[in-house]
């Protein structure tokens, strides 16, 4: 296959990177199933995201986000719009915490589209719900790899087989579903965007929590405060070894308790070729 492979992700627990990355490796491996070289591109930190990157018709580029509120991340919208494919293959990816996808997965599609991609093939996968680390605990797992791989051998046998690419049809909503909000004990809406992670006297003060930050904004100085805003990736949270970081918010913590046991029961990835 005389094409270039490339990964453009953003992962701030690894949920996202894993699915993507195997993707990746299962198609650019050769006959003899040696892996060639994979340009990864991981745009979950802010600094990555100040710069665009452009693609050409020799490239194939595994897209993956993670669904928020059932749509694709609002923060990453700008970065995402700015990324040329001048004719490139892509596979789009929507990982999500085993409530929904809703709408992501079919936004992420015309996104690229609209960017100048060719979207031969697009898969809604299941990882750790970022607010919890009961739902979907460990996933993805060996099964949700399994399928992500014979997901990439349908789309190698794409690649080397020259078909012509047709229009690929997903699941999703037009006009999108707008995003996904938690209700009150009362059935109420609650909005809980400016609910922040809070620090106990756990905290050595490593600064992990800083590195992670997707949005840049834990503050160096003193990580109990945040400079900007926190989009609820569960980074902080999930990657903090002493576990000082939580929240304690009570619509965020109902939410969370409500996942947790309304979408208790496994779903499996969705795969559109």
């Amino acid at each position: 296959m005389d094409k270039k492979i490339n990964t453009l992700y953003f992962s701030a627990t690894g949920t996202t990177e894993k699915i993507v990355c195997e993707i990746a490796r299962e198609i650019s491996k050769d006959i003899d199933g040696k892996i060639m070289n994979i340009n990864n591109i991981d745009f979950t930190l802010p600094k990555v995201r100040e710069e665009s990157v452009s693609f050409s018709e020799q490239d194939i580029v595994i897209v993956g986000v993670p669904v928020y509120a059932g749509r694709v991340p609002n923060v990453l919208l700008k970065y995402l719009s700015s990324i040329k494919g001048n004719g490139a293959l892509a596979v789009s990816v929507a990982v999500y915490g085993n409530r929904n996808y809703d709408d992501a997965l079919i936004e992420l599609k015309d996104i690229l589209e609209l960017n100048g991609f060719k979207v031969i093939g697009a898969g809604a996968f299941i990882g750790e719900h970022s607010f919890s680390k009961i739902l979907a605990k460990g996933r993805p797992d060996e099964k949700d790899m399994t399928i992500a791989r014979n997901f990439a051998h349908s789309m190698y046998g794409k690649f080397v087989t020259g078909h012509e690419i047709k229009n690929l049809t997903v699941k999703g909503n037009k006009p999108y579903r707008k995003y996904y909000k938690p209700r009150n004990k009362e059935g109420v809406p609650v909005d809980i965007r400016k609910v922040t992670p809070k620090t106990n006297d756990n905290c050595t003060d490593c600064k992990i929590c800083v590195n992670v930050c997707p949005m840049g904004s834990i503050d160096f100085k003193d990580v109990s405060k945040l400079n900007g805003i926190c989009i609820k990736c569960g980074a902080c949270i999930k990657k903090c070894p002493h576990g000082a970081k939580y929240y304690d918010d009570e619509d965020y913590l109902r939410h969370k308790y409500e996942l947790e046991i309304e979408f208790a029961s496994r779903k499996e990835p969705e795969l559109f070729i």
